[in-house]
């Protein structure tokens, strides 16, 4: 017998150096000096302890992946069984389930509503603004049955029953009826092949079959979620346009005829089911006045505009933090990256857009938990609608320029910064997309004159702390006064209003660096503001430093 041979060694052919070590345990409240000091400023600082524990949580390793296993492998559909009963099923990869759990077993669809109080929405925003770093897709259906409450309120006798089971803590995704559940989830059917945002055009038909109960006919070309337990859905009844709560099981346990045609094929947002569904007389209990649909569903429609601000604002946090680590840990023509100046600019020019954001978000959560004041409804009527139009918007570009601070790597979809990037149009388009943004802004100046008068006032706080913000004010004043074309001009109108709103916000913060910067490039500059083209003279190490996630104090 011959002797047994060596295995063949295979020669080595290099080591694997300056590369950044994955970004995981971390705490994402700790290191987020803009959050921190907005959560504080904004009435929520009873809120602290609390959300170093969640920032805690939402930094480890576990928490992460499940991020990406819920993007990898994506929602599947099954219309019939395996016998040939129709049972409009989609199955989720068991990390976004978990991820479901978390969300709804911390109140982050029902902590304001069911624990109001001074700073409750500020820092249930700030809670879901850590919580979407780790996976945006399961927000929409965390966002809607959070945004469901106030219209479910308005049918007294649907409130009764279904509103303890739809704020308690805790997750089912069992396929049965909701009568025999503890906790459910509730998703939104509005848009229609012809119609879209234009909601009016609506051909779904509901008739009364007795007792606010009514049957529906037609469809919805996207409804996102399609496992929740019931939607909240317009369809045209003998007074026009209406809301009806239609549930996915009938009360008797009979499968109410909502049929799946399709999931979308989708660019981004893919750990989220969003359907094609058809309704062939499906059950469906009037809320609201008959004939008064969109009055019904606007409360729940501005909410999850104002859930979109924090989702966004969240992105290009998770975008900033991730360019920052890479930049710390990345050397190029002999010097780390962090320490570069070019790199700097760049750097601290997404972390202002955080600083915008995350100010912006926050003082609407105020005005949220002030809404009875007359001042806070007003700016609130404007600012759900300015701060989704702009931070929204301004998150596809922010996600790239920090997606191409990793270079080669960043396009990659084991690292985040691709999910984030094909996630971050998504809440630019939905819930009404940037010209429907617009325009309701010029729709409710129109209708309330007095709404536009509150936004300078709050403005007004700032006058005088900075030349540049003041002649900006007052260059605003005088466009919004002009009514030539103002619907063609209407985009320019609400980038101004969002900055001047965004600027007086971080003058007010006390942040000297940071507001000086902000309005340096944002108002200072001469046409478009491209990334990493602040001008010269800033702090942009010390603001570089508010956006480093190993910098918690």
């Amino acid at each position: 017998m011959s002797e047994q041979q060596p295995p063949f060694a295979q020669p080595s052919t290099h080591d694997v150096f300056n590369q950044a070590p994955p970004l995981a345990g971390h705490n994402l409240y700790a290191g987020d000096h803009a959050l921190r000091d907005a959560v504080r400023r904004f009435g929520a600082h009873w809120a602290e302890d609390d959300l170093q524990r969640y920032g805690e949580v939402c930094g480890r390793p576990e928490m992460i992946q499940r991020g990406y296993d819920a993007n990898e492998f994506k929602p599947i559909f099954e219309s019939h069984d395996r016998v040939g009963s129709r049972i409009d099923l989609v199955r989720y990869h068991p990390a976004y389930h978990q991820l479901m759990q978390l969300a709804l077993s911390e109140g982050l669809h029902s902590a304001p509503w069911t624990d109001p109080g001074p700073g409750a929405h500020v820092a249930r925003a700030a809670k879901y603004y850590l919580h979407s770093q780790l996976e945006a897709g399961h927000g929409c259906p965390v966002t809607m049955t959070f945004a469901s409450v106030p219209s479910i309120r308005l049918a007294p006798q649907l409130a009764e029953e279904w509103l303890p089971k739809i704020t308690a803590r805790g997750y089912d995704p069992s396929n049965r009826p909701h009568k025999d559940k503890s906790h459910l989830t509730i998703g939104m059917g509005m848009t229609e092949k012809q119609g879209g945002s234009d909601v009016r055009a609506n051909t779904t038909t509901a008739t009364p079959i007795g007792d606010d109960a009514y049957e529906l006919t037609g469809h919805k070309w996207f409804t996102s979620a399609p496992m929740c337990d019931a939607f909240l859905m317009l369809a045209q009844s003998k007074n026009g346009l209406s809301c009806f709560l239609v549930p996915r099981w009938r009360p008797d346990g009979s499968k109410n005829p909502i049929q799946v045609q399709r999931l979308k094929n989708k660019a981004g947002n893919v750990s989220n089911a969003s359907s094609e569904i058809e309704l062939r007389g499906a059950l469906g209990w009037l809320v609201g006045e008959d004939g008064r649909g969109v009055n019904a569903i606007i409360e729940m429609v501005a909410t999850t505009r104002f859930d979109c601000m924090i989702g966004s604002s969240g992105g290009q946090r998770q975008a900033v933090v991730q360019a920052i680590h890479h930049a710390a840990n990345r050397s190029a023509f002999g010097k780390t990256l962090i320490d570069q100046p070019l790199m700097q600019n760049v750097l601290a020019d997404l972390q202002l857009e955080v600083e915008g954001s995350v100010a912006m978000t926050m003082r609407m959560a105020q005005a949220l938990d002030h809404i009875d004041d007359e001042h806070e409804q007003m700016l609130m009527r404007l600012g759900a609608a300015v701060g989704k139009y702009w931070i929204c918007k301004r998150t596809p570009h922010h996600a790239y320029e920090a997606m191409e601070c990793l270079g080669g790597n960043g396009v990659i979809e084991n690292f985040i910064t691709a999910r984030l990037y094909r996630d971050a149009p998504i809440n630019a388009i939905w819930e009404g997309s940037g010209n429907i943004q617009a325009l309701d802004v010029l729709r409710a100046i129109s209708k309330t004159p007095a709404v536009i008068n509150h936004w300078f006032d709050e403005l007004a706080a700032s006058a005088g702390a900075d030349t540049l913000l003041d002649k900006a004010i007052g260059n605003l004043k005088k466009q919004l006064a002009d009514r030539d074309q103002i619907e063609y001009r209407a985009r320019h109108l609400v980038d101004q209003m969002a900055l001047a709103m965004q600027a007086h916000l971080l003058t007010q913060g006390g942040n000297t660096a940071v507001a000086e910067a902000f309005i340096a490039s944002r108002l200072g500059a001469q046409g478009a503001h491209n990334t990493g083209t602040l001008p010269p003279g800033l702090d942009v190490k010390a603001i570089i430093e508010r956006g480093n996630p190993h910098c918690a104090e």
